[in-house]
C-alpha cells in the first residue's frame, strides 16, 4: 500500500483490532505501519467477523474501510513557495475531501479563484469568467489550459452558477469533481510558484559559479 503520510510505497503489514458486530456489520480498525516515516495508517473497517478461536474474532471481509490516520485524501504535502492563505485553503479541502466532496469543492474553487486573481492578474469577475481570462491570455501551456478549462465542464457551471459567482457555496458537485480541482490547484501551484522558484535558485547557483571564475553573472 501507499503510506498516507509520507506517499511511500511498502508491503502491507496489516493488524486486525476488532471492535464488536452491530446492524450494519463488524468493525474493526486496521493498522498499517509505515517503516518509511514510522507512522500508522489507520482506517476504521466494516465488513464481516468471524470467530478464530474462543474468545476471539478477526475480521474476514473488508466491505468498506474509512481512513481516520491520517484523514482525508493521500496527497503530496502543498509546496512552500505556495502563499499560505491558498495553501491553507488546498490543505483543508484535501483533509475533507472524503468526508464531504461538496465542502471541499467549495474551498478549492474558492482557492482557485484566489490564485488567477494573484498569480494570473485576472480582472476579477466571477470564476467563470476568469477561467476563460487565463484561457485567453496564452500564457499557459496548452495541458494546463486544458484542464484549468476543464473545471468549468466538469463541474458543469452552466447548471450550477453558484459555482461560478459564488466560490466557496456549498452546492451539489458532479461526480469526481472534487478530485479535479485539487488535481488542477496542483497543476497551477507548481507552475506559478515552484517552478519559478526553482528557477531563481538555479540561477543564483549559475551566477555565484561565474562570480567565482571572475565572469559577469546573468542579467
Amino acid at each position: 500500500m501507499k503510506c498516507r503520510h509520507c506517499l511511500v510505497e511498502f508491503h502491507d503489514n496489516e493488524r486486525s483490532i476488532v471492535i464488536g458486530e452491530d446492524a450494519d456489520g463488524g468493525w474493526a480498525v486496521l493498522q498499517f505501519n509505515c517503516p518509511a516515516c514510522k507512522r500508522m495508517n489507520l482506517f476504521l473497517a466494516n465488513g464481516t467477523l468471524v470467530q478464530a478461536g474462543p474468545a476471539y474474532y478477526k475480521m474476514n471481509t473488508v466491505v468498506s474501510a474509512f481512513p481516520i490516520r491520517p484523514k482525508g485524501s493521500s496527497r503530496s504535502p502543498c509546496p512552500p513557495e505556495v502563499p499560505a492563505p491558498l495553501a491553507e485553503d488546498y490543505a483543508e479541502a484535501c483533509i475533507i475531501l472524503l468526508d464531504s466532496p461538496k465542502a471541499s469543492a467549495a474551498l478549492s474553487r474558492r482557492c482557485l479563484q484566489n490564485l488567477l486573481r494573484q498569480a494570473a492578474k485576472v480582472k476579477p469577475g466571477d470564476l467563470f469568467d476568469e477561467i476563460q481570462q487565463v484561457v485567453n491570455s496564452g500564457h499557459l501551456p496548452t495541458h494546463l489550459m486544458q484542464v484549468i478549462d476543464a473545471v468549468r465542464q466538469i463541474g458543469n457551471f452552466a447548471a450550477h452558477p453558484a459555482k461560478s459567482q459564488s466560490t466557496g457555496e456549498i452546492v451539489p458537485v458532479e461526480p469526481h469533481e472534487a478530485e479535479w480541482n485539487l488535481d488542477v490547484l496542483e497543476a497551477l501551484f507548481d507552475f506559478y510558484y515552484v517552478q519559478p522558484a526553482v528557477i531563481v535558485k538555479k540561477r543564483a547557483a549559475l551566477n555565484a559559479k561565474l562570480q567565482d571564475a571572475g565572469k559577469k553573472p546573468m542579467k
